[in-house]
Parts: C-alpha cells; sequence; structure tokens
C-alpha cells in the first residue's frame, strides 16, 4: 500500500468532514449567498444560455468546419500581416456586441483553427470590451469623458495585450508558422462572399437577439429595440435560404423547422423566445442526421456545448454566492467593495482591477453597478479600471479560457488584463479625477 497516497486521500476525508461539520448554515449571510448563487444562476440560464450561448456554439462549430485552418491562419496566424490581424480582433466588439461569456464559443473556434495567441487574445478581450451600446450607456449615466475613456481604452488594451501575449509565447508561435509554411493548399469548396453571409446571418441573429433595452424610448437604439425579433427572425430566414442553395440542407428540412416557429410565434407574440428555442431545436435534430458537412457542423457545435456550458454554469454559480446580484449581497458584503475602491491609489486600482475580473457582469449592468459604486465614494480612476477589467473577464470565462489555452496562459492573460486595466485606470484618475 502507498502510505502517501493514502495520507493524501485522508488529508481530503478529513478536509471535507471539517468544511461539513462548520458549515454554517442558518447564519444570515450564508443562506443569502446560497439563495443569491442560485438566483443568479437561474438569471443567466433565462437570459444567457438560450439568446446568447446556444448562436455562440453554432458560430463556434461553423468556423470548424466551414472556414479552412489555412485561412484561418491566413488572416490570423502568426505570418498574417499584424496591422490588419490586431485591427481586426481589437473592433470585433463592436459588431457582436457580446459578454465575456458569449465569446468564448467564438474564441475556441478561432483558436483552434489555427488563429495566432496574439490576435485570438486581442479577440477575446475586445469582445465583450467594447460593446456600442454598453459605451453609449457608459457616456450617457456616467459622463462622456468616462464613455470615450472606456472606448479608447478597450481598443488600445485589447492590442497591448494579445501583443504581449504573443510575445510571452513566442516560441510557440514560431512552432505554428512552420506548421503553416508546410500546410498545403485547401480545396475552396463555395466562394468567400457566400461562406460571408452565411456568417453574417449567423450573427445577426446572434446580434439582434440580444439587443437590450436602451433607457430612453425614442431614437435609433430605441427603434431597433421595438423591431429586434422581426430582424432577428429576417436573419433566420435568411439563414434557411443560405442552407438550401449552398449548403446542400433538403428544402423540406429547412421548412419543419420554419413551420413550428412560425406557428410558435403566433401563439405566443409576447414570449418569443419560445419560437427562439424552437428554431434552435429543430435546426439541431436536422443538422444531427445529416451525414454530409452540416452533420459536422452539428458535432462540432456541440463539442463546444460540452466544454463551456457545465463550466460557465458552475462560475456563475461560485460567482453568485461571493458577490450576489446587482442590489443584493453574496458572501463579501458590498461596502468592503466600495471602501477599496476610494481615490485613485494603486491599491484602489489594482482591487477594482481583481474584483472586476472575478465578477461576472451581464451586459450592461456594470454600468449601474459603477454608477451606485460611484455615490459611494469610488474614484474615477478604478471607475475606468472596472470598466476595463470586468466586461473582459469574469470567473466562469476563467474556468473554460483554462481549457482552451491551459493554465499557463490563462494564468498570464488574467494577469496582463489587470495589470494594464489598473494602469489605465491610474493614468485616468491622475489627469481626469
Amino acid at each position: 500500500m502507498n502510505w502517501k497516497n493514502e495520507w493524501k486521500i485522508l488529508l481530503l476525508i478529513v478536509a471535507v468532514f471539517l468544511g461539513c461539520y462548520y458549515l454554517p448554515v442558518g447564519s444570515a449571510r450564508f443562506d443569502n449567498a446560497i439563495l443569491e448563487a442560485f438566483h443568479l444562476v437561474k438569471w443567466y440560464a433565462q437570459e444567457h444560455v438560450l439568446l446568447c450561448l446556444v448562436p455562440a456554439f453554432f458560430i463556434a462549430g461553423a468556423i470548424g468546419v466551414f472556414i479552412s485552418q489555412a485561412a484561418v491562419m491566413r488572416y490570423l496566424g502568426p505570418k498574417a500581416d499584424k496591422a490588419m490581424a490586431y485591427g481586426v480582433a481589437s473592433v470585433s466588439g463592436t459588431i457582436l456586441a457580446v459578454c465575456s461569456c458569449t465569446i468564448l464559443p467564438l474564441f475556441a473556434g478561432i483558436y483552434k483553427m489555427g488563429a495566432g495567441l496574439g490576435p485570438a487574445t486581442a479577440f477575446l478581450y475586445s469582445g465583450p470590451a467594447i460593446n456600442v451600446l454598453a459605451i453609449v450607456l457608459t457616456a450617457r449615466i456616467l459622463g462622456p469623458e468616462m464613455g470615450t475613456a472606456r472606448a479608447v481604452g478597450a481598443v488600445v488594451l485589447s492590442i497591448i495585450i494579445g501583443a504581449a501575449m504573443a510575445f510571452i509565447y513566442r516560441k510557440e508561435e514560431q512552432a505554428k508558422l512552420a506548421i503553416q509554411m508546410a500546410m498545403p493548399e485547401e480545396e475552396v469548396k463555395r466562394p468567400l462572399w457566400q461562406t460571408t453571409l452565411y456568417f453574417a446571418t449567423m450573427i445577426g441573429v446572434l446580434v439582434f437577439a440580444n439587443w437590450g433595452r436602451p433607457q430612453e424610448t425614442t431614437g435609433l437604439w430605441a427603434a431597433i429595440f421595438a423591431a429586434k425579433w422581426q430582424i432577428t427572425s429576417t436573419f433566420a430566414a435568411a439563414l434557411g435560404l443560405i442552407l438550401i442553395m449552398w449548403f446542400g440542407m433538403r428544402a423540406w428540412k429547412v421548412g419543419s423547422i420554419a413551420v413550428p416557429v412560425v406557428a410558435l410565434a403566433l401563439l405566443f407574440p409576447d414570449q418569443p423566445i419560445i419560437a427562439f428555442t424552437a428554431g434552435f431545436i429543430g435546426l439541431s435534430i436536422f443538422t444531427s442526421t445529416d451525414k454530409g458537412e452540416n452533420g459536422a457542423w452539428f458535432a462540432s457545435s456541440w463539442t463546444f456545448a460540452k466544454q463551456i456550458l457545465p463550466l460557465l454554469l458552475f462560475g456563475v454559480l461560485v460567482a453568485g454566492a461571493l458577490l450576489g446580484r446587482v442590489g443584493h449581497e453574496g458572501l463579501i458584503p458590498s461596502e468592503w467593495v466600495a471602501l477599496a475602491v476610494g481615490g485613485n491609489s494603486l491599491g484602489a486600482n489594482f482591487f477594482a482591477a481583481v474584483a472586476g475580473a472575478f465578477m461576472y457582469f451581464a451586459t450592461l449592468t456594470e454600468v449601474p453597478i459603477l454608477q451606485g459604486l460611484i455615490g459611494s465614494g469610488m474614484g474615477k480612476g478604478p471607475a475606468l479600471t472596472l470598466l476595463l477589467a470586468g466586461p473582459a473577464l469574469s470567473l466562469p470565462s476563467m474556468l473554460v479560457i483554462n481549457t482552451v489555452l491551459g493554465l499557463k496562459k490563462t494564468a498570464t492573460f488574467v494577469a496582463l488584463t489587470i495589470v494594464f486595466s489598473a494602469f489605465c485606470g491610474m493614468l485616468y484618475g491622475m489627469f481626469f479625477g
């Protein structure tokens, strides 16, 4: 018997036993934290899984099947033109308008297909960081100065963090380059414009299904919100036609998906998520039974779902227990956070960066949270720090990034995000605080 291993097992059993024995059940803060954890994970499942993650899984799966590895490496790989690769990655969030969790399947898709570590991590950071609606909301509520600083800071930081990741792991990037040089030219099955329209329709579904309600009832954002489901339906119908014309899906299959969706939309006009869900269920059924590339599309999407979704839900559960929802407390009292981020000291900025990196911010919720913290004495520097670190990272996203990049690269990405966000916040606080 290997006593060394047995002692480890015994210590683990004792630790678990002591944790259970002294579990503070009955304590108001502990009981409330557990309740908050389940409230947050329920809200996340209702608001994000169906509308955000399911479309993102299908897009990520499509990247793995319909975009060649050679094409990804040509435009985003180590040999790609740096200005173009980082330029595209750094402004991607203006198009996608997604949160840190929704960007993960897309990041995993392009990275596994050969994108360079630098552009891929720039894309990972920028996707949720420069959500246009969030920046507009920031400017209106926290002031145009803060909104501009957030937009500029997010674009600049995405490039800096991506370039730093590429430099730190340059030996691995050189190995990728050697693979690219030896890679034969792949046969192109369809013109680029057809593939581009195919992805555009799916991104349209993702973006407009998640279009947030603006504060004002007039203007462009409000008009788009009022018509968001009609716009989403238009993109979905275009996707159906593209699948029939260019991707070999039988018309009767697309019709079998569309008929229940239309019927449910008419029966439940006030609950569009029912028809939306039915559409993805139908798409899953008919692509999973296809023996060609559409079947491979579903298989690839399902692989991402199995890898990412359980970790995200677990991470949201833990984040809810620790910090609670907006306006509610978890195990960590909110006054601790408010006290730690006052002024513009190095400690305040780093605390804001670390807290932002581990907290879960749903899209747009960071603005009202910051409004409350600023009212409690938070400095302008830490406020910008939180805006730069918070939307780009969260505990749930870290768990997933670890499965894609590994622990070492994930820790480096998190550290770079925290350090550079804190540095930007300090600079902002020095000049505008």
